[in-house]
């Protein structure tokens, strides 16, 4: 049979929401009807899915339906795949019931190959979602490369498809007017549930990968194998799927539908449905809250089918006209102009880092911004004042938009649709008409100052209600180490609620990322020497941290060093330094934490559910929830004695140790290069300290770095030998005469490099509540140190929702998480 002659035996209602993609190019032939399930996670009145049963029922072939999750969609996180992977387990139940075969397939190691493509080459047809936003797109081009059948898109986001609206409209009054007649006769239209033949259908199909069963996995388990942000909690108050979303659904006609178009703009009443996340995902179907809403007939009903069939159906209109709804080209020519006019007006450009963890000084933006930090919502009348905010710091709209789009849906639960978008280019002029005079910044865009907002609401009420617990009770941390993998694990536990206490040994911050003075002038990095960064989730830290003066690439000729040859080093990945000193980052990253310096955990013992620390003459130090241990793995056995499995993996760990010598000179010396990776000597590395930004250029420095083994074979040495070999090792790997250095010092870093890493990221206990990170976690750099410390973050996060999550509006069996 024809494709067209095929779809035209479709019911109507299922034809005006169909797409071809991919026509065929004759007969359909394949082993199965494939769906591709990811915009609408639902199983009931899913107008994808019953294309796809009516498909296989003409066609005589077997159904299947795939979900697959990805880590590399954009901003994907802990949030997100928890909500999607509840959502998927409410659906595959549903699934069950109905006797229609579900595949999940959750992209981790090991389970990373392209079964989508693989299912597509065998299908006789592939129907998706038509969602109109990237990478959805690019996705769905790629599946028409690869399906050896039609493809074909069905809208089951919208009352009215978008296809039916022939282009985009700029204003919600053109496109209530040209939508009127559309929207009349489908607001009460019924839904087309089918079933599927079983007769023509199999329940066993033969698939290339093993499907994951959510009724017997548990999610944190599963979210802890991606590699994913875990910097970004689950949101425990939301419990993905049909079930709660409906049941949120019907609070919101029981108690609040009605006067909705007296609350809704107030955040403190409670006044909205919360309905976007489940929206957005298809958890719960538009076509039956509008069909319901209309039902209803009071005036709050009809202002909530206007915001959600007008502006959210508007939004969905331009993005599936628009492909440019990404940039700053969909918003109006006026806007644009004025936005660029007034492009130089801004007083203060403030780094991603700043603005992602609500640190402005602009208390009620803070609010807003901590309220998708830990709640992952904003009230949508607050979104268009955080929005237009950020036009005041960021360098012009372009980047203003970005930085909207990053924030809005890395954090919030019902970002990344079309919707989204639809709100976030109405902060710069799109939907709207201009507004004179001019003012500074925004032109003739709309202003919404949060100033103006806060007059409108209590500000502070406002800000316990967005900060309020994840948790029945408030969770208390204990962290053992001021590195950077414990500096990171504590700043991300703090920024979602916990409370947290960071206990350091040393006098200062940072771990290996150390500064050592001498005199009262010169200064050396005699730790860490530079850092590289490869990982998308730290790269984005590091530019923040570049944009704030914390850190700096060093550009530094980097050679290979034999002999007094020195050979060009290949080109690697730039090499930042903390500026002014290395040890700057540990400190910009322990600012707002509570951090006791000087400070020795000698003991950590459990007692009950808690952990109680000791210092070393016995003192009470406090008592812990749970406890981070973020020290060298030799000394983490010492702490970790309350988890055996935990101690024994930290045992296996060896690290070796690192002689490091420091040595200033009067005026500088004749080499070509400013670091070296030294072959064939006692040293491993050598580099001109004074090279790097802002350090002190009055004298030359440079630091030298004894090699594992030799260190090892002399570690008890004294030190006037050890300083002799290292100054003689020196003078030989460069090949020029000796001169005597104005200053020199040592320092033994007895736990230096990991040589045998434990192959996870992070270790945690949640029986003991317990966990370990580092660099011997992570790998030996401090982008692994970084990732280490958040790897942990997420795991005492997801326990935390597992354990003590505050009471959803839906009530949900433990097993649910």
């Amino acid at each position: 049979m024809q494709l067209e002659s095929l779809i035209e035996l479709a019911d109507e209602s299922l034809r005006e929401r169909t797409r071809i993609l991919k026509a065929a190019g004759g007969e359909i032939r394949g082993e199965l009807v494939l769906y591709w399930m990811h915009a609408s996670i639902r199983g009931s009145e899913n107008q994808t899915l019953s294309m796809a049963i009516f498909l296989a029922n003409r066609l005589r072939l077997p159904l299947l339906v795939y979900q697959g999750l990805s880590e590399r969609y954009p901003y994907a996180s802990d949030r997100h795949h928890w909500f999607i992977l509840q959502g998927a387990k409410d659906v595959q139940q549903q699934f069950t019931e109905r006797g229609i075969p579900y595949a999940l397939h959750v992209e981790r190691p090991g389970h990373r190959e392209p079964f989508l493509r693989r299912l597509a080459e065998r299908a006789a047809i592939v129907v998706t979602e038509d969602m109109p936003v990237e990478p959805l797109r690019s996705w769905r081009r790629k599946l028409c490369q690869s399906a050896r059948g039609p493809v074909l898109a069905v809208d089951s986001a919208c009352v009215v498809p978008s296809k039916l609206i022939g282009r985009a409209h700029d204003r919600a009054s053109a496109f209530r007017a040209a939508t009127k007649s559309l929207y009349a006769t489908r607001m009460t239209q019924q839904p087309l549930e089918l079933s599927l033949d079983h007769s023509r259908s199999i329940t066993e199909i033969e698939r290339p990968f093993q499907p994951v069963d959510l009724q017997v996995t548990e999610i944190a388990d599963l979210v802890a194998e991606c590699q994913i942000d875990h910097s970004i909690g689950p949101v425990t108050h939301t419990v993905g799927g049909s079930t709660a979303g409906y049941h949120r659904w019907n609070l919101f006609q029981q108690h609040s539908i009605s006067r909705y178009h007296r609350l809704r703009n107030d955040p403190l009443e409670g006044g909205v449905s919360r309905l976007s996340p489940y929206l957005h995902f298809g958890m719960v179907a538009a076509t039956r809250i509008a069909r319901e809403a209309s039902a209803n007939g009071s005036k709050g009903a009809q202002k909530f089918l206007d915001e959600l069939l007008i502006w959210r159906e508007l939004a969905y209109a331009f993005c599936h006209y628009r492909t440019d709804h990404r940039r700053l080209s969909a918003i109006p020519e006026w806007a644009r102009q004025t936005l660029a006019d007034h492009a130089g007006d801004r007083d203060a450009l403030l780094p991603w880092e700043q603005l992602a963890r609500g640190r402005t000084g602009d208390s009620l933006w803070d609010s807003a911004q901590r309220s998708l930090l830990i709640q992952g919502e904003l009230h949508g009348n607050m979104r268009m004042t955080w929005g237009k905010a950020l036009l005041n710091w960021t360098p012009d709209a372009k980047q203003a938009l970005a930085m909207m789009i990053d924030l809005n849906h890395r954090y919030a639960l019902d970002g990344r649709d079309p919707a989204s978008y639809g709100g976030i280019l109405w902060c710069l002029g799109q939907f709207d008409r201009p507004f004179s005079p001019a003012q500074p910044v925004f032109g003739v865009v709309r202003e919404r100052s949060t100033k103006q907002h806060a007059t409108r609401l209590d500000p502070v009420r406002y800000r316990q209600r967005v900060t309020r617990s994840l948790w029945e009770s408030t969770p208390s941390i204990g962290v053992v180490g001021a590195g950077v993998s414990g500096l990171m694990c504590a700043r991300t536990l703090m920024d979602h609620g916990c409370q947290v206490q960071v206990f350091e040994k040393s006098r200062g911050y940072g771990g290996r990322m150390a500064t050592r003075r001498s005199g009262e002038s010169l200064q050396f990095d005699n730790g860490a020497q530079y850092f590289t960064a490869r990982d998308k989730r730290f790269v984005r830290y590091v530019k923040s941290w570049e944009q704030s003066a914390v850190v700096q690439s060093w550009d530094g000729t980097i050679v290979t060093l034999n002999q007094g040859t020195a050979t060009p080093k290949a080109s690697d990945p730039r090499r930042y330094v903390a500026t002014p000193k290395m040890n700057a980052l540990g400190k910009h990253l322990a600012e707002d934490l509570s951090v006791h310096l000087n400070t020795r955990v000698q003991a950590a013992k459990r007692s009950g559910d808690q952990w109680q620390f000791q210092s070393a003459t016995g003192e009470n130090l406090g008592t812990f929830d749970q406890l981070v241990v973020a020290v060298p793995a030799p000394q983490a056995c010492e702490l970790l004695h309350g988890s055996p499995l935990l101690a024994k993996q930290a045992a296996s760990v060896s690290m070796t140790g690192c002689w490091a010598m420091m040595v200033a000179f009067q005026r500088p010396l004749e080499v070509a290069f400013d670091g070296a990776f030294v072959q064939d000597s006692i040293l491993s590395w050598i580099a001109k300290d004074s090279s790097k930004p802002q350090r002190g250029k009055r004298l030359e420095t440079w630091v030298l770095h004894g090699s594992t083994d030799w260190t090892e074979q002399h570690l008890n040495d004294s030190p006037v030998s050890i300083g002799l070999q290292l100054r003689e090792a020196f003078w030989k790997a460069l090949g020029i005469a000796s001169i005597d250095p104005v200053t020199e010092d040592l320092k033994l870093w007895r736990f230096g490099i990991p040589t045998n890493p434990v192959g996870e990221t992070s270790l945690y206990d949640p029986d003991a509540g317990v966990g370990a990170c580092g660099d011997w976690c992570g790998g030996p750099r401090v982008e692994g140190a970084f990732l280490s410390g958040v790897s942990l973050a997420g795991q005492v996060l997801r326990q935390l929702a597992i354990e003590r999550g505050v009471t959803p509006d839906f009530p949900v069996q433990p097993s649910l998480f």
